[in-house]
C-alpha cells in the first residue's frame, strides 16, 4: 500500500500530525522506531504555556494553539469515550514570581510587553498572590498571573491522537527504524526505507523530536535540531497545596538561553494524582542519560525559595528526557526546499506539547492545501519555514 503521507515519529507532534492529516482524508503511515510516546512526550510535564514566551512568532503560535486545545481535548474524549482515559486538559493558570528585588521590575516589564501581544498577564499584589497560592514564600517581591496557561497529560493525549487517527485509517508501524529515503527518478520523495522494509508515501514528515538532527543527516537533508536534557522531580502524594503552575522569573531566561551549560529554574505544579512535579533543568550533553545529583539538588533548592513547605516533602522518583533544541529558538513546520516531498515538524524544545496541534495544522495546510487557521484566525507559517534567514548558516545541500 502506498500512503499519502508517512510521519516519522509517534510522539505528540507526530501523533498530532497524523490526526490532522486523517481528519482531512489523507492516508497516513506513522513510523516509530520504538513505541508511541516512548521519548520526550512521556518525559515531560504537559505544559500548554504562554507565560514563558516573549512577544514574537513563538508566542503568536502558542496563542493560536491554546485557542485550539479546549475543542480538541473535548473531541478526543467524545470520540474515544471509555476506551481511553481522560487527557486531563486543565486550564489551571500560571503564576510567575520573583523572590529578589532585582527580579521584580524585569518581570513586570516582561508582562507589560506580553499584554501588548494579546496575552492576559495580570500583575498581582502581594496579598492577591498569597490568596491564590497560600503556601507561597511570603517574601516574594512580584507576581504575575496568567489565566491562559494550561496543562494536559502528554502520554495519554499522544495515545488518544493516534487512536483517533487510526479510526480514520492511519496505520502504525512500531519498531520500524527509518534508515533512508526512497526517491523517484526526479529525486522527489517516494517513501522511506526502514529496518523492516520499505514504506511507500508521496510525502514524508519528520517529527522525531530531539532525534531529528541525527535522522535528518541520515536522510541527506540535515537540520540543526539537537538534544537538550531536562529533569523533573516527583514528590510523594500530599494534600493539595499548589493550585497553579508556579515558577520563578529565571525560567524564561533558561528557555531562551543558547548556553550549553546547565540552566535551572523553579517550576512547580500539582498533578491530579496528588503528587507535586518540580522542574526544571536544561543542558546540552548529547544523549547522555545519567542523572547527576548536583543538578537535582539545584532544582530542589530553587523550588524551596518559591514553596518553603516542600522542605518536608519526600521525592518519590525523578525522570529525565531530551528536548529538541533549535539554535534560533523557533520550531520548524515546513517543507524542505532541498528535497521535494520532505517536511519537518520539530525543534519545539520544551514547548512541543503545547505547540503540537498548531504545528500539525501548519503542516496539513502545507501538504494538503488550504490555509492554517485557529479560532483566532489565520496562522502565519513564515517564521517556522526552513528558508528563514536564521537557519541559512546551518543548512547544507542535500546529498
Amino acid at each position: 500500500m502506498a500512503f499519502d503521507i508517512a510521519v516519522i515519529g509517534a510522539g505528540i507532534v507526530g501523533a498530532a500530525c497524523a490526526h490532522a492529516f486523517t481528519q482531512r482524508g489523507a492516508t497516513v503511515a506513522v513510523i516509530e522506531r520504538s513505541l508511541p510516546a516512548s521519548g520526550t512526550s512521556s518525559h515531560c510535564e504537559g505544559n500548554l504555556l504562554v507565560s514563558d514566551k516573549g512577544a514574537g512568532p513563538e508566542l503568536d503560535l502558542a496563542l493560536h494553539s491554546l485557542a485550539m486545545w479546549p475543542t480538541l481535548a473535548r473531541s478526543l474524549e467524545e470520540e474515544l469515550g471509555s476506551a481511553m482515559p481522560s487527557v486531563e486538559f486543565e486550564p489551571k493558570g500560571g503564576i510567575v514570581v520573583t523572590t529578589t528585588e532585582a527580579g521584580a521590575e524585569p518581570l513586570i516589564e516582561f508582562a507589560a510587553a506580553q499584554r501588548d501581544a494579546r496575552v492576559d498577564a495580570r500583575v498581582l499584589t502581594h496579598d492577591e498572590a498569597l490568596e491564590r497560592e497560600p503556601w507561597l514564600n511570603p517574601e516574594i517581591t512580584a507576581a504575575v498571573y496568567y489565566p491562559q496557561d494550561s496543562q494536559i497529560q502528554p502520554t495519554i493525549t499522544t495515545e488518544a491522537l493516534l487512536a483517533v487517527a487510526r479510526r480514520h485509517g492511519a496505520v502504525s508501524f512500531n519498531s520500524h527504524e527509518v534508515t533512508g529515503l526512497e526517491r523517484d527518478r526526479r529525486g522527489a520523495v517516494s517513501g522511506v526505507t526502514t529496518t523492516r522494509g520499505t514504506i511507500q508515501a508521496k510525502h514524508v514528515v519528520v517529527a522525531a523530536g530531539p532525534w531529528t538532527g541525527e535522522l535528518s543527516t541520515r536522510l541527506g537533508a540535515p537540520v540543526p535540531v539537537a538534544p537538550r536534557r531536562g529533569n523533573v522531580l516527583v514528590t510523594s502524594r500530599m494534600p493539595h497545596r499548589v493550585f497553579h503552575k508556579v515558577y520563578d522569573g529565571d525560567y524564561f531566561g533558561a528557555t531562551q538561553s543558547a548556553d550549553a551549560a546547565l540552566q535551572t529554574a523553579a517550576v512547580i505544579e500539582s498533578s491530579q494524582a496528588g503528587t507535586v512535579l518540580i522542574g526544571s533543568s536544561r543542558e546540552q550533553v548529547g544523549f547522555a542519560e545519567a542523572m547527576r545529583a548536583e543538578v537535582l539538588a539545584e532544582m530542589a533548592n530553587k523550588a524551596l525559595r518559591v514553596f518553603p513547605f516542600l522542605a518536608d516533602a519526600s521525592i518519590m522518583r525523578t525522570y529525565g528526557g531530551f528536548r529538541p533544541y533549535m539554535p534560533d529558538h523557533l520550531p520548524i513546520a515546513s517543507d524542505d526546499p532541498r528535497v521535494e516531498g520532505l517536511f519537518f515538524a520539530s525543534g519545539h524544545e520544551g514547548a512541543g506539547i503545547g505547540l503540537s496541534i498548531v504545528t500539525a495544522e501548519l503542516l496539513a495546510a502545507r501538504i494538503l492545501g488550504g490555509t492554517a487557521t485557529s479560532p483566532l484566525g489565520d496562522i502565519d507559517p513564515e517564521p517556522f519555514d526552513l528558508r528563514r534567514a536564521s537557519l541559512k548558516p546551518y543548512l547544507e545541500v542535500a546529498a
